[in-house]
């Protein structure tokens, strides 16, 4: 049963500004994700969501001044990328990029061999991954097809959970996986977490602005992102109060404060 504990995590980027180089995003997050547990994230633009989910996952734009990223106690900040990654991290992109050239069955195979540790064999691993593609309403003809290229947003995001069923992490970082989505896609791709997280072992932090995909994934726990921090938390409950009233209330809470949600 993994755990990912985030402890008064501070976190800036570099600016052009020789006065002051750096910019702090995250002003002390602490979060505690458990394997059986879906915590949403939800907050306003600017208010430092998506660089947590890049924080955990080792983008090198975001630099972390201080607190601790731990997985099952081990920590994460002293991993590389495809380090942490081989450990049991996750992180499904906003904007999934394109890798031309590199064909998706090739590279599910290579990403799949990483995580498990030797590669499974072709003619189970076939029949795996088609039957994967077929649960996401994925053309077998992209198996394919280099990596997203020329693929609509939609198309992009049943990758990503493509992925999400095919590696099994132990832990989920799905950063806006809604956006872009229409009604249809949001469906599917909210299915394909569902049975990600029947699993039973395993952890997902779910970033997203709108309450629309907590229609269809139901969170344990709801937290509200303001300033660069966790502001309130709460149940379904809190989710359902931001769908009517909207985030007024937190971001004005951070201006009386003297702290920006930039």
């Amino acid at each position: 049963m993994s755990t990912l504990e985030i402890k008064d995590l501070h976190v800036a980027v570099p600016t052009d500004d020789a006065a002051a180089p750096q910019k702090e995003i995250l002003r002390g997050v602490d979060l505690t994700v458990r394997a059986g547990e879906t915590h949403a994230i939800m907050g306003p633009n600017g208010s430092g969501k998506s660089t947590l989910a890049y924080s955990i996952a080792g983008h090198p734009k975001y630099q972390v001044t201080s607190g601790q990223i731990l997985l099952d106690g081990v920590d994460v900040l002293s991993m590389s990328v495809d380090e942490r990654a081989r450990a049991g991290l996750f992180l499904a992109m906003q904007y999934p990029i394109e890798v031309p050239g590199v064909s998706m069955s090739n590279f599910l195979r290579t990403a799949a061999t990483a995580s498990r540790g030797a590669a499974p064999k072709l003619r189970t691993w076939v029949k795996e991954v088609k039957a994967a593609m077929s649960e996401l309403d994925i053309d077998p003809a992209f198996a394919e097809r280099s990596v997203n290229e020329g693929f609509s947003g939609g198309e992009k995001k049943r990758h990503e959970i493509l992925q999400l069923s095919l590696l099994k992490p132990k832990i989920a970082v799905l950063d806006e996986t809604d956006s872009g989505l229409d009604v249809d896609a949001l469906r599917v791709v909210s299915e394909g977490v569902n049975r990600y997280r029947a699993n039973g072992d395993v952890g997902v932090l779910l970033i997203t602005h709108y309450t629309r995909i907590l229609r269809h994934i139901t969170p344990d726990y709801v937290h509200v992102f303001a300033g660069g921090r966790i502001v309130e938390s709460g149940g379904q409950e809190l989710a359902d109060e931001l769908e009517s009233g909207g985030y007024e209330r937190f971001t004005r809470r951070q201006e009386v404060t003297g702290v920006s949600s930039s």
